[in-house]
């Protein structure tokens, strides 16, 4: 079953049926003010953080998922009917009423017919900016005139904290004080207390958000919500909608909304727009300069055409064409722009992320930063410096960083038993990218603090990350899982062993070789060599099972991930990072990652383990924790696909390859979305297994480390663009049936323009590479041969 289409020209992706599985979201805004909005309007939005600055109130949980939200609503004047310009939260029969909406970069625009009149309603943040507009255009498609009246509706929250709104209800709902300044809605808290909107330490403070209207002469409002919605009423019906007039009631504790009431007289034909403006501010001060910039409606139209350019030209960096029109959906549009978002919000604003992660969790945002280097360089290097200096100088790192509440060198070290670790390890997948992709080899020697005391080099932050794990090693010689060693459900303790982070730490080793070498430290690559010597034969004699890796050892030697276990035989991790390490011989490469293939894919992905747990200790192993086929109990989670993907493009297995990365592509699920259930244009957490009655049915969307590293996978594997200190890599591993790429690619402020050639139906080998009409050896271009435009000709064996 389908719901919509990619429309790749406008990158959109066009909802044309309304009543879609679950409620299809997409984010406005940025990481100053952000907002979430679904297919239906529904969402919220808040001011840099959506734990402790949602000034929109959302009922998690509900039926249906995104109610309340912003709302729009238009009434007969003469026929007395009334419905909203999208098609909830009044819900007119899908006969009478037409629904199309089309989420695109960073806005969304949603279009209605009902009874004759059409309304597109456009929703975005300006760029900059801590407003959003809803801009509406209404057409009289009728005969006749029509006298309508529309009414604009949120439902404020009463503190900006989720957890006090929410639940401190004998003290937020006394609060909030509502008032009407020159026709704009001042939605005020804590109002006699000093102004605080930034200071999220105490969120008791003076704040306010305003919402004004321009485009129509406003005749009346409301503030109250249980006076606009009327008792025993709901979002569907509001009495005052009803009615089709406001009762310019004034809300004085209880609960706050704002609702504009203004008239829209229509001749046949006729096209008018109104706008509603609504931000952080009060509105006497930002409310009215707003109301007076955006009096003239073509500037909106502006600014809406500069945020489309603004998100269209970061996109744009890379771009490709290949035989299989889903793929380059992703590629071009939503998998780069998931990343983004992923990027901004880490795991903490969506419909499913309710405020319980209020920063940028360490381990996800180091990873998030990988799939962001190309688009947004600078802004990323701002990011990556943060998370450096929320490492300790212990080597580990802070759990979470709120970058509106870190001050490096003056925060307290994590207790030693709330370490994770795994997280300075995935800084050897983020610095070297970074550098690869800009050729900024000084950030190597740049000065910048730990998050508790001292400094050093970010070079030596990398060796400090190694020395943590190496320190903290059990009896055989593998890193300890500490609380958690990226599987949040293997609580492996300070003396059960992780042999997932061993590998991780095998490919730190092997890349701080690298790094040494490039920068003469001679004594410091030795080293690393020496440990690296080391910690490959404790893998080999502990880590191998016969045929695939295992998992872990417990405090007192048992295995996870052994023959030996009857429940969770085989876990994906250790096969796919044996591979993509280094440290697997060829022979048993090949036995671990056929292990997967045979024991853990599945039409819908890879299981994360087999078979699920039922009987284990769920002291250590807390898999159990879910029904058999969902999160981290043998699902198919989305995080690890990237990482088994890459590793068979390495064995230069391109067919199987792309079946992986087919199997969690969402675009691959456009046509029965009824399955999937969630969006088919951004990645999910996890889908259910085969050993889930729903099986092929997925769950949290947008923000998961599964965008960045299947979209790593797609392009810098399966394509093979691959930056490189000294250049840039291309290195294909594609379908056998794959006889053309076209690939357009910014790197370094030159412009590739890459052409792959499969003549002999081949999976990977690169036979002939020509730059610029010139051959050239190897398959590794050379930055500085680059002209300002290339052509590339790549020809595979």
């Amino acid at each position: 079953m389908q719901f919509g289409f990619f429309d790749d020209h406008n990158k959109e992706y066009v909802i044309e049926r309304p009543n879609t599985p679950k409620s299809w979201s997409n984010y406005l805004g940025s990481t100053e003010y952000g907002a979430i909005i679904t297919n239906n309007a529904g969402g919220y939005s808040f001011y840099q953080s959506a734990a402790q600055g949602r000034f929109m109130r959302l009922r998690f949980n509900d039926i249906p998922l995104d109610q309340p939200g912003r709302y729009l609503y238009l009434h007969d004047r003469e026929k007395k009917d009334f419905w909203s310009a999208s098609w909830q939260p009044v819900g007119k029969p899908l006969d009478q009423y037409k629904s199309i909406c089309r989420h695109g970069t960073a806005y969304t625009s949603i279009e209605s017919e009902y009874d004759n009149i059409r309304t597109e309603t456009t929703y975005f943040v300006p760029l900059g900016q801590k407003y959003e507009i809803w801009w509406m255009k209404v057409t009289n498609k009728d005969s006749v005139k029509r006298g309508l009246r529309a009414f604009s509706f949120v439902e404020y929250a009463n503190n900006w904290h989720i957890m006090q709104d929410s639940y401190n209800l004998q003290y937020t709902q006394y609060i909030v004080k509502m008032d009407v300044v020159d026709k704009v809605i001042d939605h005020g808290i804590n109002v006699l207390l000093p102004d605080s909107s930034g200071d999220f330490e105490n969120h008791d403070g003076n704040r306010h958000t305003f919402m004004g209207a321009v485009g129509a002469e406003i005749s009346g409002f409301d503030t109250d919500r249980d006076v606009f919605l009327g008792n025993f009423h709901n979002y569907g019906d509001p009495e005052a909608v009803i009615q089709g007039e406001c009762f310019n009631s004034l809300a004085t504790g209880d609960n706050g909304c704002g609702s504009l009431q203004m008239d829209i007289d229509l001749e046949p034909g006729e096209i008018k727009e109104i706008a509603i403006i609504m931000g952080i501010g009060k509105a006497g001060v930002e409310g009215r300069e707003c109301i007076s910039k955006y009096s003239d409606l073509k500037v909106i139209e502006a600014e809406f055409q500069a945020l489309k350019q603004h998100w269209h030209s970061q996109l744009d960096n890379m771009t490709v064409k290949t035989p299989d029109a889903e793929f380059d959906s992703m590629t071009n549009m939503w998998s780069p722009f998931n990343c983004l978002m992923t990027y901004a919000w880490s795991r903490a604003a969506s419909l499913v992320y309710s405020g319980e992660r209020d920063g940028l969790g360490y381990r996800d945002t180091v990873q998030d930063l990988l799939a962001v280097f190309h688009t947004i360089p600078e802004e990323a290097k701002e990011r990556l410096e943060l998370m450096i200096t929320g490492q300790v100088s212990t080597g580990g790192a802070m759990p979470v960083v709120q970058p509106f509440n870190h001050t490096p060198g003056e925060m307290d070290q994590p207790a030693p038993d709330a370490y994770r670790s795994d997280d300075g390890m995935w800084l050897f997948n983020a610095i070297p990218a970074y550098i690869k992709e800009t050729g900024d080899l000084e950030f190597f020697q740049k000065v910048l603090p730990y998050a508790d005391t001292g400094e050093d080099t970010v070079y030596k932050h990398l060796r400090r990350a190694i020395e943590f794990n190496l320190s903290r090693s059990g009896a055989h010689g593998l890193p300890c899982g500490l609380l958690a060693d990226w599987n949040d459900c293997l609580e492996l303790g300070q003396e059960g062993e992780t042999v997932f982070v061993a590998l991780q730490l095998r490919y730190a080793l092997h890349t701080y070789v690298e790094i040494s070498e490039m920068l003469a430290e001679d004594s410091e690559a030795s080293w690393a060599g020496e440990h690296l010597k080391v910690l490959d034969e404790h893998l080999q004699q502990y880590a191998w099972d016969g045929e695939w890796f295992v998992r872990a050892y417990r405090f007192d030697g048992m295995k996870f991930g052994s023959k030996e276990n009857e429940e969770g035989q085989v876990w994906l991790n250790p096969q796919s990072w044996s591979v993509l390490s280094g440290h697997a011989s060829d022979e048993q490469a090949a036995s671990a990652m056929r292990a997967v293939n045979e024991r853990l894919a599945t039409e819908y992905g890879i299981m994360i383990l087999d078979p699920p747990y039922k009987e284990v200790d769920h002291t250590i192993v807390k898999a159990p924790l879910f029904n058999p086929g969902a999160k981290e109990n043998a699902s198919i989670f989305s995080h690890t696909q990237g990482w088994a993907i890459m590793a068979e493009t390495k064995l230069g297995h391109g067919d199987l390859a792309y079946q992986y990365l087919r199997a969690v592509m969402p675009s691959a699920y456009n046509h029965r979305a009824e399955v999937r259930e969630i969006e088919p244009y951004v990645n999910c957490q996890f889908t259910h297994s085969k050993h889930h009655p729903r099986e092929g049915a997925s769950r949290l969307p947008w923000l998961t480390g599964a965008a960045t590293w299947s979209y790593t996978a797609a392009t810098q594997y399966i394509l093979g663009i691959r930056p490189d200190y000294t250049g840039m890599t291309i290195d294909p591993c594609i379908p056998r049936d794959w006889d053309k790429v076209k690939v357009t690619r910014k790197f370094r402020g030159k412009q590739l323009s890459i052409e792959i050639l499969n003549p002999n139906a081949s999976e990977k080998g690169v036979k002939e590479v020509r730059l610029n009409g010139e051959s050239i050896a190897g398959n590794l271009i050379p930055a500085d041969l680059l002209q300002r435009e290339n052509d590339i000709l790549v020809v595979m064996e």
